[in-house]
């Protein structure tokens, strides 16, 4: 018996405010191909979910989306074509999508790889790339992505810290700046 509508959206609320685990059962029973080890912040998947596919250690942020098909196809040559367009999204192991990113159809992430948050991707990306931007592209490899990191004066040892913890030391570590106070004087 296949469950009604009613019980899909309710199984889908539910996912969505119980977090990435709830996210990602929800997902693989829809039909989404979801490795090890992953944490996905994300329901905005197109209808055919079999489509997509995540490799092992695979990040997805928040409000990132995964279109399958293209619906203007459809909707212009309705008539000529009579039929849809669709392709697959495939994320390798060790990628991270920012927030807010769009995945197109006839997508494929290499290994380890960054997209950044609000980039529109589409295509095929190699291993180790550093992908942002509106239409996306290669801005680097990882490697100098991680050199860049190193060097961040963001940077802070937060990992093994509890929340309260980590509060406090971002709060140390920016005291001049969330002190700061801006002046009036116009330059």
């Amino acid at each position: 018996m296949k469950p009604s509508r009613a019980w899909d959206a309710l199984q889908r609320y539910w996912a969505a405010y119980s977090g990435s685990p709830a996210i990602i059962r929800y997902l693989r029973k829809k039909g989404v191909g979801i490795g090890e080890g992953c944490f996905v912040q994300t329901l905005k998947i197109a209808n055919e979910h079999f489509l997509v596919k995540m490799g092992n250690h695979v990040a997805v942020a928040a409000g990132v989306q995964f279109i399958t098909h293209d619906g203007a196809a459809s909707w212009f040559f309705r008539e000529d074509l009579q039929a849809g367009v669709f392709g697959t999204i495939t994320l390798g192991n060790h990628v991270f999508v920012g927030m807010n990113s769009i995945l197109l159809p006839n997508t494929s992430i290499g290994n380890n790889c960054l997209i950044g948050a609000g980039s529109v991707v589409r295509g095929n990306f190699p291993d180790n790339s550093v992908i942002m931007g509106n239409p996306a592209r290669v801005i680097m490899k990882m490697n100098a992505q991680k050199l860049l990191y190193k060097m961040s004066p963001g940077l802070c040892a937060t990992l093994q810290l509890n929340m309260a913890d980590t509060v406090r030391l971002l709060k140390k570590h920016f005291s001049a700046q969330l002190n700061h106070k801006p002046s009036n004087n116009l330059v």
